[in-house]
């Protein structure tokens, strides 16, 4: 076939054309590249921000099993990205932001963050949000000290979760707020799945100035410190102090416990124990697979949660796992102001490593989660551990100098007022006047069992001989009282309180120079309480506090008018509940203990203590805090005003308090 050059003219051109349009595809590509198409422009408020930028985007949901025709009990896994990045000029130390969930989430996994006081996943956060914190990656440095390395002035936390309700639209959260001290947010700006906030430091805040390398200590209600004491490649010995640092904070029997993040296990301890010493988890776990000819038969614990407790007094001096100070009390930790030697409580363990934390001898991390309890105490919430300056101690030989721990963290605990219906003691309202008492609200420590009974009706009143008598014997005497009274009864009886420990506050007396009140305590449980304490608090009638008679009383005013109680020597003991004269017959008498209070008028002349001044505003025992009734009781008809005087009022409690050292010595 012929060739004409018009063709082979059209070839040369399509072939400059082809060439032309690769040139210019590449050379496009070489001046700006991927980066130009994948660099997206900052959100508009991260560009202004000068600050802590935070945001929250909702990645989407599926509804799982089980199908369920109730929209608000229908379960939805979800998955969202909580983004936290430094764009201030100051470093954030120990970043928490709080996530105002509020459709009853189940996080089952967090990647990026760990939840402040959380337990072990699936962890249920309620409706009320939940608070996390970073790790690993705990404090956000700034663009400046790093060169705008992003890797180290930004967190992003995977979440995934189950939520329940909300047929349509999108699940948000309530809010997003960064917590650290010093800065304020706004409220956050909301918009589809994405939600976005720029938290700025406070002008008028001023901060401490740090001196030190890391953060300073932190106050709180309970202080536990981690320290580590000596190092090698693959294990490390700590040693754990716990501090009691609020006047009115305690803990009896505690039980610490705490996660492991990193397949570590406890090799020995000493000054305390572990309940459980399975070396199962050890055995089939990464641990065996690594350390594959150690005996693990003799480690103290392999759990990634274990539960921790204090040693028995008879074990302080074993050469094994005693010999350290402030340890083997059994678990008691006591207020300052009662014993500050016992307001401190030590224990070590020797910890093994794993890779890769095992090459390197300063690889050091502390457990995350810790969370405090005790038998009848308050709750403690505790917050993320926080790098501190290496606790510095005694030199050993005596000489003027100190030894410092390698490396050390903090926990700081905070007490939590008891929500309602989850005290752990009331108390009960009586008074000479009235001829029935006021007994502790209904399920004031809880209810169980509500089919049978009322949680929300309100406690009826009782006769005072019901007091000594466990609940469920109480239900006669009540209706009795309430057909004596013509009061009418319900027809669901309102539940139990089930507290473990009540109280009862009883107006003895009310005369012209002064009024007496009588305080008696019972334990319902079998647990006795060694060196137990009362707190009361009296805000109208507590500058005329004059003495406690058969309990040791102590004027604490800067505790916001606290009158602080505790057994007098021999009488420390409020011992548990016991069978009656006749087990068969008579219900199990609870252990009780009791005495008068004087106070004066002499600087409170127009006290009214019928209508509510000589009872009460709040109420400790052993640290938790009392649930109170809401009521007074009532003037009973026919009843005098008192004419007693002091001496009668203190003979009583002499005999009463007789009575009970000559039956308990029986």
């Amino acid at each position: 076939m012929k060739i004409t050059w018009n063709v082979v003219v059209l070839c040369y051109i399509g072939l400059i054309l082809f060439y032309d349009q690769q040139c210019l595809v590449k050379c496009n590509a070489q001046d700006y590249g991927d980066d130009a198409a994948a660099a997206a422009p900052p959100p508009p408020e991260l560009e202004n921000c000068n600050g802590v930028y935070i945001s929250y985007n909702f990645q989407g949901r599926d509804k799982i099993y089980p199908h369920v025709k109730n929209a608000s009990a229908q379960a939805y896994s979800f998955t969202s990205t909580l983004n936290v990045m430094n764009a201030g000029a100051v470093e954030v130390k120990g970043w928490q932001i709080h996530v105002g969930f509020q459709y009853n989430e189940l996080l089952v996994s967090t990647d990026g963050a760990i939840v402040v006081g959380g337990t072990t996943m699936p962890m249920q956060v309620g409706k009320n949000g939940t608070v996390f914190t970073g790790y690993p990656m705990t404090d956000l440095k700034t663009a400046i000290e790093t060169a705008g390395d992003y890797t180290q002035i930004q967190v992003q936390v995977n979440i995934k979760g189950t939520m329940f309700g909300l047929k349509k639209g999108t699940p948000m959260p309530k809010s997003i707020k960064l917590l650290n001290d010093g800065y304020k947010c706004p409220v956050a700006r909301a918009k589809g799945s994405d939600m976005s906030v720029c938290c700025m430091r406070d002008p008028k805040f001023k901060g401490k100035v740090i001196k030190t390398k890391f953060l300073p200590r932190q106050n709180g209600d309970l202080s536990l410190v981690y320290d580590v004491l000596q190092a090698s490649t693959n294990k490390y010995l700590a040693q754990v102090t716990i501090d009691n640092i609020n006047p009115l904070g305690r803990l009896d029997h505690w039980n610490l416990t705490w996660q492991w993040m990193r397949n570590e296990f406890i090799y020995a301890m000493r000054g305390a124990y572990t309940h459980k010493r399975d070396p199962y988890d050890c055995v089939y776990g990464p641990q065996g697979q690594y350390y594959q000819d150690f005996d693990f038969s003799t480690v103290m614990s392999c759990d990634k949660n274990p539960i921790i407790s204090d040693l028995p007094p008879e074990k302080r001096d074993d050469d094994k796992i005693g010999k350290l100070p402030f340890c083997c009390r059994n678990g008691t930790i006591l207020p300052t102001v009662m014993n500050e030697t016992k307001a401190r409580t030590i224990f070590q363990l020797e910890v093994f490593k794993l890779p890769p934390d095992n090459q390197n001898r300063t690889a050091l991390t502390p457990p995350q989660n810790w969370q405090i309890t005790g038998v009848l105490n308050p709750t403690y919430k505790c917050g993320p551990p926080i790098r501190v300056d290496p606790t510095e101690f005694p030199d050993p030989s005596g000489l003027d100098s100190t030894t410092a721990a390698i490396a050390s963290w903090q926990v700081t605990c905070n007490i939590t007022r008891p929500k309602p219906k989850e005290s752990k003691c009331c108390v009960s309202y009586s008074a000479y006047y009235a001829d029935s008492v006021v007994p502790c609200n209904t399920c004031a420590c809880g209810c169980d069992q509500t089919s049978r009974c009322d949680a929300n009706a309100q406690a009826l009143p009782l006769p005072p001989e019901a007091l000594l008598v466990p609940f469920v014997n109480r239900t006669a005497k009540t209706k009795a009282w309430a057909h004596i009274k013509g009061n009418k009864l319900p027809l669901k009886m309102p539940c139990p309180d089930n507290c473990g420990v009540s109280i009862n506050w009883h107006i003895d007396s009310d005369y012209k120079n002064g009024w007496t009140a009588r305080m008696t305590l019972f334990n319902w449980g079998e647990n006795i309480f060694e060196e137990w304490f009362a707190a009361v608090q009296l805000k109208k009638a507590f500058p005329g506090y004059e003495k406690v008679y058969s309990f040791n009383g102590t004027k604490i005013p800067q505790l916001n008018n606290i009158i602080f109680m505790e057994g007098l020597p021999g009488l420390k003991y409020l011992m548990g509940e016991v069978n009656g004269t006749h087990p068969d017959s008579d219900p199990r008498i609870p252990g009780k203990q009791q005495s008068v209070i004087s106070f004066t008028k002499k600087h409170t002349p127009h006290l009214d203590i019928a209508a509510g001044d000589g009872f009460p505003t709040k109420v400790i025992f052993n640290g938790e805090e009392c649930a109170l009734p809401t009521r007074l009781p009532k003037r009973s008809s026919g009843v005098p005003r008192s004419t007693l005087n002091l001496l009668p009022a203190i003979f009583i409690t002499i005999i009463t308090t007789f009575l009970l050292l000559t039956d308990r010595s029986h």
